[in-house]
């Protein structure tokens, strides 16, 4: 064990002492109280060295044989050693001083796991390095929106908050400790008041790789380098347990919700369970579960939201393209905000109520273009959003996607399920329009559609939500003009393949207007306004029995894979709906359908005509109807017999149907007579129609007798407004034309 310094001093200055009691020769003595002199300069600087140089020259005195070369001798031992001494002093000094700032940085080293959460975290680390301050004090401070608000400090200080320009706002800034030794010299330092400090360090600490505080410590005298490196050290094990922390809170959220998502049994329980963990992990006011469903936006869930105008907001739906989640719906991109009022999209009742932080984020859909549904959480008070709290949310979003489209898949299932139930139980018209409904409801992007079923060789609408039904009602559709809006092949129709159609890549309205009148499409059809159309075919055993169409008014991007997706699950109800109604419509329209001629009876000429009637009255278009009687029919019955007769009936029918129209209806009136119904075509195009009946006629001979025909035309609203009216004049008509010998009288 080494000797302290002021034992060596002691004893050399008593041997000293020693050999002159023993009358020993100055050579002897003096040696020894240059020793003394020496030790407590070198250990206590030059005045105490001075002060043991004049004490062991009075005691020289006591003693003959020495002179001034004595005191020369002893003073040259003193600054010798103080200058040889200094830098072991300042040496000794840094040690203790260091070993003091191991020891202290130890103990808060292994202190910081004990902390559950970040914020016990960050409070604890001004107490646990107060220490180090000595004179100064020991703070960390958060980002604030205009600065920098102070979370914790020992000792107090009397400021809440500082501007980004100080060195705290540097340290941030540039991600990097920023050392001061003298703030004097420092022009952006920002004093404490009532504390006296000279330097400053201030310590970034990241979580994730984001700063997210400053671990500030000022002090009266300078930090040693090995100080400035013990506490940057410190500083990043601080960041790697906060790293640490944020990785264990988002790993407890993603258990704690998949736990939740599991007992949920409907969407809109598993979307209130998520909303009740999100907002009490994160400490925010309130949040919705949107889900887009054509042109609104619609609650899905909701927690939190009291204020009557927010309430109205979620029963009404937010509009197209109005709010933070219509954006979020487009760009399938985050939001987070705590400047809500400045953002390009607001709700303007949150932004009357002065809400301020928001996040807004996508609930991933697969196969999907667009965010069919986002999530939004908010509070009143600005919050800024760290970056480990906004990944902790998309991860939470991933996993709450993949819980809902659990669920999605489960109620589609139940909506086909009830489909087939009902029918057993509901007439087949109410089921066109359920069915229509339904798929609306499952088919993500869909806002409006419509059913177009096979009957007598064409289309027709049967149920529609969002266009006018009655007015499409007076539109039929052949094979081929269905193929040509399908826009695909027959073989891929038949097998039942949905394809997509969008403005951004075909002309809707052009498509639409070479298949249908543009008077009926543009108007009860809206086919400018259609942006998107997903076109199911239904077939059964080989044979299209449907189209489904579904479409959005608003987005061109609305449909995706999962839209593809989701609307196969209709194809097999429908199917089977349209095969029982093929079957009874086949008795129903044997009632209604000539034998002999195939074509439609008097009866079912009856209601056609009331039918149409009635949407030409609604809609205000021209309807026209022509009465024929065929000329040389009895010859040919009387002379050839009643078989050649029926061939003849037979052949008229044939020869019609070649020069039928799209949308024109032949029936077999009775006997010799037949009538055509013209819906949308006034009087000229109908006379012109009727030339071309009454020439394929005319072509028609049987051995040498030639048939011809007289037809009489009437037109709604000029010659009638009733059933009645038009066949009275039209039948008038076809008695002038017989009188006069012509083939059509209008």
């Amino acid at each position: 064990m080494l000797l302290p310094y002021p034992a060596i001093a002691l004893g050399a200055l008593l041997l000293g002492l020693l050999a002159g009691l023993l009358g020993y020769s100055a050579p002897y003595i003096l040696p020894w109280f240059m020793i003394s002199t020496a030790t407590l300069a070198s250990a206590r600087g030059l005045g105490v060295g001075l002060g043991a140089a004049l004490v062991s020259t009075l005691l020289l005195l006591l003693f003959p044989g020495f002179d001034g070369v004595a005191v020369a001798l002893l003073l040259l031992s003193a600054l010798l050693a103080h200058q040889v001494g200094q830098s072991l002093r300042l040496a000794h000094r840094r040690a203790k001083h260091l070993a003091r700032a191991q020891k202290l940085l130890a103990e808060a080293l292994e202190a910081l796991p004990q902390a559950e959460d970040r914020e016990t975290l960050l409070r604890g680390l001004p107490e646990r390095l107060a220490a180090f301050g000595e004179g100064g004090h020991a703070g960390v401070w958060l980002p604030a929106q205009e600065g920098f608000r102070l979370l914790a400090s020992v000792p107090p200080l009397a400021l809440e908050t500082i501007p980004p320009t100080g060195v705290v706002g540097r340290a941030f800034r540039e991600g990097r400790p920023i050392h001061v030794p003298d703030v004097r010299r420092e022009p952006g330092y920002i004093p404490a008041p009532g504390h006296q400090a000279l330097a400053e360090l201030a310590l970034p600490l990241l979580e994730r790789g984001e700063v997210v505080a400053v671990l500030n410590l000022e002090k009266s005298r300078p930090f040693f380098p090995e100080e400035v490196e013990g506490l940057i050290r410190f500083a990043q094990a601080v960041s790697l347990e906060l790293s640490r922390l944020a990785d264990l809170e988002e790993r407890r959220l993603l258990a704690e919700l998949a736990q939740r998502m599991q007992s949920a049994a409907t969407l809109e329980e598993a979307g209130s369970k998520a909303l009740a963990l999100f907002l009490e992990v994160l400490h925010l006011e309130a949040g919705t579960l949107w889900e887009a469903r054509g042109s609104r936006m619609e609650a899905l869930a909701y927690q939190g939201v009291t204020e009557p105008a927010l309430l109205q907001v979620i029963r009404e739906g937010l509009p197209y393209g109005l709010g933070l989640a219509w954006q979020v719906y487009e760009t399938g991109s985050p939001v987070f905000t705590a400047r809500y009022a400045e953002e390009a999209r607001v709700v303007p009742a949150l932004k009357a109520l002065n809400w301020r932080t928001f996040a807004a984020l996508p609930i991933p859909t697969p196969g999907s273009p667009r965010a069919r549904r986002v999530l939004v959480l908010g509070q009143r008070e600005e919050r800024l959003w760290r970056r480990a709290e906004e990944e902790m949310l998309l991860s939470a979003c991933r996993a709450l996607g993949l819980g809902l489209e659990r669920l999605t898949e489960k109620a589609r299932h139940e909506g086909v399920n009830r489909l087939f139930l009902n029918l057993l139980e509901k007439p087949l018209e109410e089921l066109y329009q359920e069915v229509l409904e339904e798929a609306i409801r499952q088919v993500p992007g869909s806002e409006a559609g419509s059913l177009l079923v096979l009957e007598g060789g064409e289309y027709l609408f049967k149920a529609a939500v969002g266009y006018d039904l009655e007015g499409l009602k007076t539109v039929r559709f052949t094979p081929q003009g269905m193929l040509l809006w399908y826009g695909r092949g027959e073989g891929e129709a038949r097998r039942g393949e949905p394809r997509i159609m969008s403005v951004e890549e075909r002309a809707i309205p052009e498509i639409s207007h070479q298949t249908a009148p543009p008077e009926v499409i543009d108007t009860a059809g809206r086919a400018k306004e259609i942006q998107a159309n997903l076109c199911l075919p239904v077939p059964y055993k080989g044979e299209v029995l449907a189209y489904l169409n579904l479409d959005n008014l608003h987005d061109p991007k609305a449909f995706g894979e999962d839209s593809l997706h989701a609307a196969h699950y209709f194809a097999a109800p429908l199917a089977t709906l349209l095969h029982e109604a093929k079957t009874r419509r086949l008795l129903e329209e044997a009632a209604l359908t000539d034998p002999l001629t195939g074509l439609l009876n008097r009866r079912a000429f009856d209601r056609h005509l009331l039918e149409e009637l009635k949407r030409a009255e609604r809609y205000g278009y021209p309807l026209s109807l022509a009465i024929l009687d065929l000329k040389g029919f009895k010859p040919v019955n009387d002379r050839l017999g009643h078989a050649v007769g029926d061939l003849a009936l037979i052949k008229v029918a044939e020869a019609l149907e070649r020069e039928r129209r799209n949308g024109d209806r032949i029936f077999r009136w009775g006997g010799d007579e037949f009538a055509v119904l013209f819906p949308h075509t006034p009087k000229q195009g109908a006379i012109a129609a009727a030339y071309r009946y009454a020439k394929a006629i005319e072509k028609l001979c049987f051995g040498e007798i030639c048939l011809g025909v007289n037809i009489g035309v009437a037109t709604f609203p000029e010659d009638g407004a009733t059933p009645d009216e038009l066949l009275s004049a039209a039948d008038t008509r076809m008695y002038q034309a017989k009188a006069k010998g012509l083939a059509v009288v209008a």
